[in-house]
């Protein structure tokens, strides 16, 4: 099984906090975004991991990329690196990784995380990632047939047509049969809105007699902003409580930690209480604060704060009081 991770994007929603860090690796619950995706996708899949080609920006750096290689091997898998110079759309992204679009093939879009109760069955043509939400306006959604097969792909229906929808994650039996599909929509110039759409490379596989399934899964956990990143975090840490959250080296002083709360490597805390569903990145220092339900980043001080819903970059430094922030990276405020 191959895996391709396209990531190239800005994360401007998501700003101050990708200013200096590109979005898939700002952590939830301890661990970054891509690598919890990488980890769940490797659980549905159940058997053995070649290639994760990762397509990113030129800019991202070689930190950024030999984290990336060593997410893939954490899994069992080659990580390969890909570029995409410019924003073509979502079929062109994938395209960067032609060389991994071999055999059995996922893509997975690294700005939104699951929870799945399903294995998958890597003899079906095709699988997309689905859930069911009260507003499919907003979203690209699928329509089945009778025989559970997608029939149709609609993307934002102004009507009710289904409430399944697409999540960003698909597979694929013949990657070779994608490669083919969207290299002919890009040696064409069949652009949607300006871009290569997956969608219209969906539809033209369907039409040649490949079968999708719907994948349905448990909960859909958008990490595209600020507030629906801390909803995630808090979920992530529901689902995980159980294993061990608090490294050994944590220093508690008159403080309390209320689970589930992730603490990195040589954080200290003093006078405080902090959780329920706080992360706290190494070598952060706490004291006299009142903190739940909320994301804080490496190597961070925070001083009298009453925080909640909030999200810290790392090296960020507070000293006052406040109730709902987003800090970015050496960003310091003093009231």
């Amino acid at each position: 099984m191959n895996i391709i991770v396209p990531m190239a994007g800005m994360g401007k929603r998501m700003r101050p906090h990708t200013l200096t860090v590109p979005k898939p690796l700002v952590p939830i619950a301890g661990k970054p975004i891509v690598q919890r995706l990488v980890e769940d996708i490797a659980k549905v899949c159940g058997g053995d991991i070649d290639t994760i080609g990762f397509v990113i920006g030129k800019h991202f750096g070689e930190e950024v990329e030999a984290h990336l290689l060593t997410v893939a091997k954490s899994v069992g898998g080659v990580g390969k690196i890909f570029y995409q110079e410019e924003a073509l759309g979502t079929a062109h992204a994938i395209y960067c990784a032609k060389q991994a679009l071999v055999g059995n093939v996922i893509v997975a879009f690294a700005d939104t995380l699951f929870k799945a109760d399903f294995q998958l069955d890597v003899e079906q043509d095709g699988i997309i990632w689905v859930q069911k939400v009260e507003d499919p306006s907003a979203f690209g959604v699928v329509q089945l047939g009778e025989d559970n097969v997608i029939r149709e792909f609609i993307e934002k229906p102004k009507t009710f047509v289904s409430d399944l929808a697409i999540i960003g994650i698909y597979y694929f039996k013949d990657g070779e049969h994608l490669r083919k599909e969207i290299e002919h929509i890009i040696d064409n110039n069949l652009k949607d809105s300006g871009e290569y759409q997956l969608t219209r490379v969906l539809e033209a596989m369907k039409r040649q007699g490949v079968k999708f399934y719907p994948g349905e899964v448990e909960e859909w956990l958008d990490c595209g902003n600020k507030n629906a990143t801390v909803n995630t975090n808090k979920r992530y840490l529901e689902y995980i409580r159980d294993d061990k959250l608090v490294d050994d080296s944590v220093r508690l002083i008159n403080s309390i930690v209320i689970p589930p709360c992730y603490i990195g490597k040589d954080v200290k805390i003093t006078n405080s209480v902090i959780g329920p569903y706080v992360s706290i990145g190494k070598k952060t220092d706490i004291a006299d604060s009142r903190i739940d339900n909320t994301i804080i980043q490496n190597e961070s001080v925070i001083r009298k704060a009453n925080i909640t819903g909030s999200m810290f970059g790392s090296h960020s430094v507070y000293d006052g009081k406040a109730r709902n922030l987003s800090v970015g990276d050496y960003n310091r405020i003093e009231e």
